[in-house]
């Protein structure tokens, strides 16, 4: 499925790539919108940590059991018109979650959400893909580290509405008439008609018949596919682990087995978020220049080393920097790994990107309750070398990974 390639990106495929971004930033920012607000809802509804952990668990689940149902949505609706469908119902859920007046209801809110949120993921990465096709060079890190931009945003806003006083129904719902109505204005400016076009399939055949074994029979799924795709789900998986310590476990780590103060235990998770939207902003350049493969494995590298040093020689500003060396290291992964995924051959189209963004979602959904357990029995820092675990297992499966091909510039063809 390399398609889309023009001989350089003019005006419609720059106004796809802003649409794309456009989109990357409102998912980012609606579900930013509702976290701040958590412990605001769980005294509404006056429910215990066990009934809390249990509802809020249901917007993972949701992505999880709809996940592999996108590739049909995308193929059916064409990847923009399902990106935007989905933004709106995951709007439209999370607002219903804002206002719900049982924990049943809110659960039940958060699982639909989770639903259109895993709708949109592959959507708007499949739109990602194929305008990064046209451009012919990396662009996917970029709009990974617009949705950090637009996660930072909504929960600015959550914060400034609760300074305000603003009551919960009334900012959910300027939250998603604002974002939901960017979403549709970016629908008018992304790449136009299907995504896989007669041009497309006519070279999609071709390929497929150079790869042909020379009995002539048809290639299907072979035993080679499926290793790559089974590598790719564990590279983004490691990636997610890694992304999810920090948010999980970063602060508790700092505070509780370190000793540091509320305030200084923050800069744990602040450290990996903020070098890993430099590691995407840099992404972009550096796998133009090295390659995926190379960019993947040193990262692996990185992580592995820098947290693993910090777990090693435990100290407030090593763990800190073992942090940020870990966001650095992984912020390529996921892009790199769903751009693989979605040229594998003997697939249908957006079906190895919708296969990696469903499993790789189950590690959020494990990693949490896997590290606790871990931590419960031998300590917290025995749980988090899964951190250096993971960026030594994308070192050792970074083989799989492929580097972009360049398109010749005019005089070069």
């Amino acid at each position: 499925m390399t398609t889309d390639v023009l001989r350089r990106p003019g005006a419609a495929e720059r106004q796809a790539r802003t649409a794309v971004a456009v989109l990357f930033f409102t998912n980012g920012a609606l579900f930013a919108n509702l976290l701040p607000r958590y412990p605001q809802i769980k005294a509404d509804l006056g429910i215990g940590n066990a009934a809390y952990g249990l509802a809020v668990a249901a917007f993972p689940a949701g992505a999880v059991v709809a996940g592999l149902g996108a590739g049909v949505v995308v193929r059916r609706l064409g990847s923009a018109r399902a990106a935007v469908a989905s933004t709106l119902l995951t709007a439209a859920g999370i607002l219903v979650a804002g206002l719900a007046q049982s924990v049943v209801l809110f659960a039940v809110a958060l699982f639909l959400a989770g639903a259109m949120d895993a709708f949109t993921d592959v959507a708007q990465n499949a739109h990602g893909l194929r305008v990064q096709r046209r451009y012919g060079r990396s662009i996917i890190n970029s709009f990974h580290a617009v949705w950090s931009i637009g996660a930072v945003t909504g929960g600015a806003m959550a914060a400034g509405a609760i300074a305000l006083g603003l009551p919960l129904g009334t900012h959910l719902l300027i939250s998603g008439l604002v974002f939901g109505a960017a979403a549709c204005l970016a629908l008018r400016f992304c790449l136009p008609g299907p995504d896989t076009g007669p041009a497309e399939e006519a070279e999609a055949k071709e390929e497929l018949r150079e790869k042909e074994p020379a009995g002539g029979g048809r290639p299907g799924l072979t035993s080679r596919t499926r290793y790559v795709l089974a590598a790719l789900v564990l590279i983004a998986t490691a990636g997610t682990l890694v992304e999810d310590a920090g948010n999980s476990w970063a602060a508790l780590y700092l505070s509780d087995s370190l000793n540091a103060s509320a305030a200084l235990a923050a800069s744990g998770f602040i450290a990996l978020v903020g070098a890993q939207f430099i590691g995407r902003i840099l992404g972009d350049r550096l796998v133009d220049r090295f390659g995926r493969r190379a960019v993947a494995r040193a990262g692996g590298f990185v992580a592995a080393a820098g947290m693993g040093l910090a777990l090693a020689v435990p100290t407030v500003p090593g763990t800190v920097l073992g942090f940020a060396a870990a966001g650095f290291g992984v912020a390529t992964l996921v892009p790199a790994a769903m751009h693989e995924a979605d040229e594998l051959p003997g697939l249908k189209a957006g079906s190895g990107l919708t296969i990696v963004s469903w499993l790789m979602r189950l590690g959020f959904l494990l990693s949490p309750p896997v590290v606790g357990l871990v931590a419960d029995e031998a300590g917290l820092r025995l749980g988090l070398l899964m951190v250096p675990l993971a960026g030594a297992l994308v070192v050792v499966l970074a083989g799989v990974l492929g580097s972009p091909k360049r398109q010749p510039a005019d005089g070069e063809r």
